[in-house]
């Protein structure tokens, strides 16, 4: 079996030991409109078509499925999938969307923004909305992405460096959403 065909799974079995850890005490319930900090780790495999756009220049289409760990106490959940699709212009820069959902259902909604080069890699996200009880969840987070590994015919795996962000629970929210 390769690795990517062992990776959906390698990346799930991560993702069911650590909610599997021990149980943790709980913490007081944030104001509604209260702001939280929170760090953590992303990393996705799934797909990047590029095309050359002349002179140096390539537009990449990226895929990506995988798996973010939250922590710290300010964190809006602790485990969820992610998805994420985007699109990169080597001279503009990276413009994606993100979808996290926790072991519910409920999802969080964001934006990515970033410079997108090999040089310069720092991706900033906007947290829109959310359903559940993420619903009014507001925030941003940042990161560097890393490619981890290019494979035959546009199969990429990646990680976020340096994850960490805030945020803040809207009136829909009731309080923390753990």
């Amino acid at each position: 079996m390769g690795f990517l065909t062992r990776a959906p799974f390698l990346l799930g079995l991560a993702f069911a030991a650590a909610a599997c850890g021990p149980a943790e005490s709980p913490r007081p319930a944030a104001a509604s409109g209260g702001e939280l900090e929170f760090s953590g780790s992303w990393s996705g495999i799934g797909s990047r078509h590029t095309i050359s756009l002349g002179a140096g220049r390539f537009g990449s289409v990226v895929d990506l499925k995988g798996t973010m760990l939250l922590t710290g106490p300010g964190r809006p959940g602790v485990g969820f999938q992610s998805e994420v699709i985007g699109l990169t212009d080597s001279a503009t820069g990276f413009q994606g969307r993100s979808v996290w959902t926790d072991e519910r259902g409920d999802q969080v909604y964001s934006e990515l923004r970033g410079e997108g080069t090999a040089a310069k890699n720092r991706i900033v996200g906007t947290i829109l909305s959310g359903t559940g009880r993420y619903a009014g969840v507001t925030g941003s987070y940042e990161f560097s992405w890393q490619w981890v590994m290019e494979g035959e015919e546009g199969a990429v795996h990646g990680r976020a460096v340096d994850l960490r962000g805030r945020v803040q629970l809207g009136p829909a929210a009731g309080g923390s959403p753990r």
